[in-house]
């Protein structure tokens, strides 16, 4: 059946709109009624173009847009990570935050100027913290940098840096070599004279002169214990050096402590055993002995003083105890050194007390009319001040063998000029001695007198 004319007027009016005013859809792509056809093309007539002009153009602008802000998001992503890395300097860090705040042109303007720029001068601080740190030769190779431009400035921190510091890390080596008291001889020659020189100097010492010269120090000093050390050092130091480098090494280090300990306190125990040791000695000898083998050897540092202080009081005793000569030689030997008062009592104060004696024993002068081997009764021996108890007990034995009052003053005077009086630590025994020679020596001229 033919539709009738007017519903087809109709139908064209109702497509019209669409046809005329497409949507961004093409008019292909829309959709159809079922039983619509499309607009009739044969006509001639044309879509309106679009407002705008060619559609590629509107393309193009939108294109251009989106590449902008994508360099944006790049250039800003990049200077976040810049600001992100704990390396980067105080100047670059503040030139990027405030490059951050701007937009696409100020991030790119750091990025490719401020940011070398500011980068250097970080660089250049930071050179100059360190030379102030630094050792001499750091010290010396950021001056250089400082004064040779950029390229000097970066080469410092790529090579020179690190070759600088290893530099004074082995100068800071051998200067602690120096200063260890151990450190022997030849060891030190050889550190000072590499001290003089440069970074191949200081390392070929640590490298290879510091072992050598060591192992030759550790023999010299083995070799000296073995000539003045106790009797286990001697035998422990003479086994290492017929062994090798590190046996001599291992026993300084190690043997020979336990040697020296030995050997130290059979020292004092030698100490104490001397008829000669005065009462210092003897209080300081006990007391190390209890304690630690560190207190033992302090006790030996010390023990001259404390002889040369036994020895002080002991002539100062016989500066008032003594006879005239060995008073006089007691207080001449007071007034000089520790040396004076040790060679009085090894050698002055026996020929003093020799010129007492011989005093004491000298017959007086005796008047003419006077009959021969009669002693004058009122002749004086020379007199010496003495401790009551041996003055007490001399005069009574010699009282008792010759019976007469005169022989008794002679036997005191002898012992009193003999200058063994008042030494406390000495045994007794010497003075009784004298004194029983003196009273001997009288009895024999009273009987040569009465004879």
């Amino acid at each position: 059946m033919k539709l009738p004319r007017v519903s087809t007027v109709v139908a064209a009016a109702v497509l019209a709109p669409a046809v005329l005013f497409p949507s961004s859809a093409s008019a292909a792509d829309a959709p159809q009624p079922a039983g619509v056809s499309g607009p009739d093309t044969a006509s001639g007539s044309a879509p309106d173009a679009a407002p705008g002009g060619n559609g590629s153009t509107g393309s193009n602008g939108s294109n251009g847009g989106t590449e902008a802000d994508g360099q944006e998001q790049r250039d800003r992503a990049e200077i976040q990570k810049i600001l992100a890395d704990p390396n980067t300097g105080p100047g670059v860090r503040e030139a990027a935050q405030k490059a951050l705040k701007g937009g696409a042109a100020e991030l790119r303007h750091f990025l490719t100027v401020e940011l070398a720029k500011n980068r250097m001068d970080d660089l250049r601080v930071k050179l100059s913290q360190i030379m102030d740190g630094g050792g001499p030769a750091v010290r010396a190779a950021a001056n250089k940098a400082l004064d040779n431009g950029d390229a000097a400035v970066l080469k410092f921190f790529a090579e020179d840096l690190a070759a600088a510091q290893a530099e004074d890390a082995d100068r800071a080596e051998i200067q602690k070599i120096l200063a260890d008291p151990n450190t022997g001889p030849g060891v030190r020659e050889a550190a000072q004279k590499a001290l003089k020189g440069g970074a191949a100097e200081l390392r070929h010492f640590l490298a290879v002169e510091l072992a050598k010269n060591r192992a030759d120090d550790n023999r010299v000093r083995v070799s000296q214990i073995l000539a003045t050390g106790g009797r286990e050092a001697r035998e422990g130091a003479e086994k290492a050096l017929d062994g090798s480098d590190t046996d001599v090494a291992k026993w300084l280090a190690e043997g020979w402590p336990t040697a020296k300990a030995s050997d130290d306190r059979v020292a004092v125990f030698v100490a104490l055993s001397d008829k000669n040791t005065g009462p210092h000695v003897l209080e300081a000898a006990k007391k190390a002995l209890t304690g630690t083998p560190a207190d033992v050897a302090r006790f030996l540092e010390e023990l001259p003083k404390l002889r040369a202080s036994d020895n002080r009081v002991k002539v100062s005793q016989l500066t008032e105890t003594g006879g005239p000569a060995v008073r006089e030689a007691a207080a001449k030997a007071m007034e000089g050194s520790d040396a004076d008062i040790a060679k009085f009592l090894a050698e002055g104060w026996t020929t003093a007390r020799a010129a007492d004696e011989a005093a004491a024993n000298k017959p007086a002068d005796k008047p003419a009319d006077q009959p021969a081997g009669q002693q004058d009764q009122g002749a004086q021996q020379p007199q010496g001040v003495q401790p009551a108890a041996l003055t007490g007990t001399t005069t009574d034995t010699a009282a008792t063998t010759t019976g007469t009052t005169g022989t008794t003053g002679a036997t005191t005077g002898t012992l009193a000029a003999t200058g063994t009086e008042g030494l406390g630590w000495e045994a007794g025994g010497a003075g009784a001695a004298l004194a029983a020679g003196a009273a001997l020596v009288a009895l024999s001229r009273r009987r040569s007198a009465e004879s």
